[in-house]
């Protein structure tokens, strides 16, 4: 692997038998920590055992259908963030990598191709996709409305739910938030890059597969203490409403797309796998509850400065009713009212 990693039309790195020679400001956390480029390239790819991950490769005639592979046919770019790969001797800039059509949106999101564009797409080896580079495990995908990209990700009524209403419930506290709305049996959010006015690093990039509590904490404040303080505000949310997924893949930090700082911390999202996703259990919360067990322990044992927020049975009520999916909203408002007393 020979060429330049890029960021935007600038020279990240030369990359020189699959090393990567320079370390710059603007060079990926990840990176800077040390991991290899064909690492951070696979860290970027599709989930390959997505169903419709393989149906799209193949509707996109990608034959070697590696995670290097197909990151390098979108150039290693994604909606998310402004770095890319630039091969030795292609003659190509920014502009031409950029992603600007979502003719295969419905193949990675439904596992049907009826839209994509025309037959010549079909059969250019040359065509470009942002769903090469979509990660996570749920089929999901890209879609552009005005200019702007729209993450659509396929969910059972109860994920539906439980991604929408944490949304609502962290807007209240006044906790950034990617929002959330329902569109059929999809949740749609806005890229909260902003068109790419930051680049979103994964804490993976900071912390690895590490998912201690302080040693995150620790990390992010190395940053800045208003991100760290952040951090907690998350955690906090994952605890009430019983998010056992929250790993360093889908929390993280925005850099400044100009200057590579660190800016703040990404809001809150991925919420599926948490509340009533999968299904109702007891409302009674144990002293034993893993997520309870391991917040009370962080704030026990550290210095971190937490206010607990104010929360009424009335207020999770209003939340919960103002979401039009049938499910037991007594049981939501005693689910989280009952872990609340517990923090």
């Amino acid at each position: 692997m020979n060429g330049h990693l890029m960021h935007k039309n600038d020279i990240v790195s030369k990359i020189e038998n699959g090393i990567v020679v320079d370390n710059s400001n603007m060079l990926p956390l990840q990176l800077r920590k040390g991991a290899s480029i064909e690492g951070w390239m696979e860290s970027r790819a599709i989930d390959r055992h997505r169903t419709n991950s393989r149906l799209l490769k193949k509707v996109m005639r990608i034959t070697d259908t590696s995670d290097i592979a197909t990151v390098l046919r979108a150039h290693a770019a994604t909606v998310t963030d402004n770095y890319w790969f630039k091969a030795d001797g292609e003659e190509i800039e920014y502009k031409d990598i950029l992603f600007n059509d979502d003719s295969y949106a419905d193949v990675a999101l439904f596992g049907t191709f009826e839209n994509v564009s025309s037959a010549e797409k079909l059969d250019s080896k040359n065509s470009k996709s942002p769903e090469l580079t979509n990660i996570g495990s749920f089929e999901k995908c890209w879609k552009l409305h005005d200019g702007k990209w729209f993450m659509y990700k396929r969910e059972t009524e109860f994920e539906q739910f439980s991604e929408i209403f944490i949304c609502r419930l962290g807007q209240h506290f006044g906790f950034d938030m990617a929002v959330y709305e329902k569109h059929d049996d999809c949740v749609i959010t806005e890229d909260f890059t902003e068109n790419k006015k930051y680049d979103l690093e994964p804490a993976v990039a900071f912390v690895g597969d590490n998912e201690d509590y302080s040693l995150s904490y620790s990390k992010l404040f190395e940053f800045a203490p208003e991100i760290a303080s952040d951090y907690v505000k998350l955690i906090f949310m994952d605890t009430l409403c019983f998010n056992m997924d929250r790993h360093t893949n889908n929390y993280g930090v925005l850099r400044d797309a100009n200057t590579g700082e660190v800016v703040k911390l990404a809001p809150n999202f991925d919420n599926n796998i948490a509340l009533i996703s999968r299904g109702y259990t007891s409302t009674d919360v144990s002293d034993k509850d893993l997520l309870i067990a391991l917040w009370n322990e962080f704030i026990n044992k550290s210095d971190v400065k937490f206010e607990k927020p104010i929360l009424e049975r009335e207020t999770v009520q209003n939340i919960a009713n103002s979401i039009d999916i049938d499910v037991d909203k007594k049981y939501v408002v005693d689910f989280v009212m009952n872990r609340y007393q517990k923090i």
